[in-house]
């Protein structure tokens, strides 16, 4: 009867063979990221207080509720001369169930012209009516329909326009 008991305590003894280094393991590891942690978070702290003062001391204090109010600033600008079009919504020309939506922005030569934008938004228009989902399906197509939107503002624009940049494009 004192093989059985024998056979259990080895049964135990090896299983707190493996628990044992894995507890200790465990701890170490939990303590090395709460030592860790707790040299790099005065870092980080001291590092956003430093750029804090650092814009309050350049905005003079008054404008720094103003831009938190404001956020990002806008990437079309007149400053600098983009000019992002109205989104484009229509139907394609085959299968005519399906839609399009493209967002477009426009970079002048120069500074921005609004009756020039307002034409090409209408050319582009125009265009995406007589364009089959197969022309503009994958990467190659995309990029075709780049160079023909790119290739028809140049010639709309006359020049004025360096870059047609895409925004967004849905097709439905």
């Amino acid at each position: 009867m004192e093989e059985p008991q024998e056979g259990e305590g080895k049964k135990k003894s090896g299983m707190m063979a493996l628990v044992i280094p894995l507890v200790v393991l465990t701890a170490v590891g939990g303590g090395g990221g709460w030592v860790i942690g707790n040299m790099l978070a005065p870092q980080v702290k001291q590092a956003e207080d430093a750029a804090k003062a650092a814009e309050a001391a350049a905005s003079g204090g008054e404008g720094e509720a103003k831009k938190e109010e404001e956020g990002l600033p806008p990437i079309s600008t007149e400053a600098n001369g983009v000019v992002a079009l109205e989104p484009i919504t229509t139907n394609l020309a085959y299968p005519s169930e399906n839609w399009i939506r493209l967002e477009v922005a426009l970079m002048f030569n120069g500074p921005p012209d609004v009756k020039i934008a307002e034409d090409v938004h209408q050319d582009i228009m125009a265009y995406l009516r007589t364009v089959s989902l197969q022309q503009v399906e994958g990467p190659r197509g995309f990029q075709y329909l780049k160079d023909d939107l790119q290739e028809r503002v140049d010639l709309r624009s006359e020049g004025r326009v360096s870059k047609v940049m895409f925004r967004t494009l849905v097709i439905e």
